[in-house]
């Protein structure tokens, strides 16, 4: 009983992030890695959402258009998006990132060739960003501490895999992120949506 319920809080809070922002990520690689960098920083997830839709909005989603846009304009937009603490940094990484891009001829060229050296195109995109673009391409990659401490707390890890059977795994991986970061990590049992004595699904996420 306990894992058929959680295997409906994964199919329920675990939907791909690419998925809710229309991107391809087979098709429109570095839509979905303009995304992980906004996922990538200290922030709500939702923030990250509706900024890359108002970069969107804009029509800058290829790196051509980001580095003619230029700093200023590229700080206007993730402020209003809402990231006023980090619009600068992120600002100046995104950009840094789409010149390196565009000096190695295209993202295209990056996709030949996918290692965390070659995505770190600039300063301030780790391990947690460059796992977060691999991980919905379905590319091999570490899973995060908020997952994995989950994962590991409801018995579905092995061997550093999240295994939970009738789930795509990479919602899986998703889903158990939410549930380390807002419960595990926090030592919020009680309250936890799938708790792992008494398993129990709260629609704790609408």
């Amino acid at each position: 009983m306990f894992f058929v319920e959680l295997q409906e809080f994964v199919k329920k809070y675990g939907k791909k992030y690419s998925h809710i922002l229309g991107i391809d990520v087979g098709r429109e690689p570095f839509k979905w890695f303009l995304a992980s960098m906004l996922f990538g920083a200290p922030i709500r997830e939702e923030t990250a959402i509706k900024t890359y839709r108002i970069f969107e909005e804009h029509g800058l989603t290829d790196p051509e258009s980001i580095v003619k846009a230029g700093m200023e304009r590229i700080v206007e937009l993730l402020d209003k998006g809402g990231y006023t603490r980090y619009d600068m940094k992120t600002a100046r990484k995104i950009i840094e990132a789409c010149k390196k891009i565009i000096q190695k001829g295209g993202f295209s060229s990056i996709m030949k060739n996918l290692n965390y050296e070659e995505l770190k195109l600039a300063p301030g995109i780790g391990r947690g960003t460059i796992n977060i673009f691999l991980r919905e391409l379905g590319v091999k990659h570490e899973i995060g501490e908020y997952a994995a401490l989950a994962a590991s707390q409801h018995g579905v890890l092995r061997n550093g895999k999240i295994i939970l059977d009738g789930v795509d795994e990479v919602e899986a991986e998703i889903a158990m992120m939410k549930l380390g970061r807002d419960f595990c990590k926090k030592r919020k049992c009680k309250l936890c949506p799938v708790p792992c004595s008494r398993p129990r699904i709260y629609n704790y996420y609408l």
